[in-house]
């Protein structure tokens, strides 16, 4: 049975021909938080939209990306230590 995830956290290591293509499909679903790295929530319609998106964009042999995805009260904590992009504070749930 397919799990309702609506809350992920993105990051990716992409070649630097493919890693503004990358940056820009994240951005559409999810709202930068380090260089690399995406959080938000997120609709199953979107997640699936997201990693199609990603998919024709990427080269499988070499690049990575990981999505951490969750389900329900966005049960998890988040520290973080060292300097944060822009004002972060703002944007923790």
């Amino acid at each position: 049975m397919e799990k309702n995830y609506n809350y992920v956290i993105l990051v990716y290591d992409i070649g630097e021909k493919r890693v503004g293509k990358v940056f820009k499909i994240c951005k559409k679903y999810l709202v930068p938080f380090q260089k690399s790295v995406f959080r938000g929530e997120i609709t199953p319609a979107n997640l699936i939209k997201l990693r199609s998106e990603l998919q024709k964009v990427i080269d499988k042999k070499v690049d990575f990306v990981a999505l951490f995805k969750m389900t329900g009260d966005y049960v998890f904590d988040e520290e973080v230590i060292g300097v944060r992009l822009h004002n972060q504070e703002a944007m923790l749930l």
